[in-house]
């Protein structure tokens, strides 16, 4: 995710513990999204999952861009 921001990422992962969290959670339900689809599991829940994923990456975006104009 984001791998043109790498240097980013791993500087405001290790400075910000909010996005540090944000960024692990975001890991933690990737992995779960894709246990949920090897075994076939709700498709209401995988898309829930998938809608909070999808926020999380929102959130890290932004927090990353401000990092960037801010430099």
């Amino acid at each position: 995710m984001f791998h043109e921001y790498r240097d980013v990422i791993t500087e405001l992962k290790q400075k910000d513990a909010h996005f540090h969290k944000l960024f692990e959670k975001h890991n933690e339900l990737d992995d779960l999204i894709a246990k949920l689809e090897e075994s076939h599991a709700d498709q209401f829940e995988i898309e829930s999952k998938k809608k909070e994923k999808l926020k999380l990456k929102d959130e890290i975006y932004s927090i990353i861009v401000k990092h960037n104009n801010e430099k």
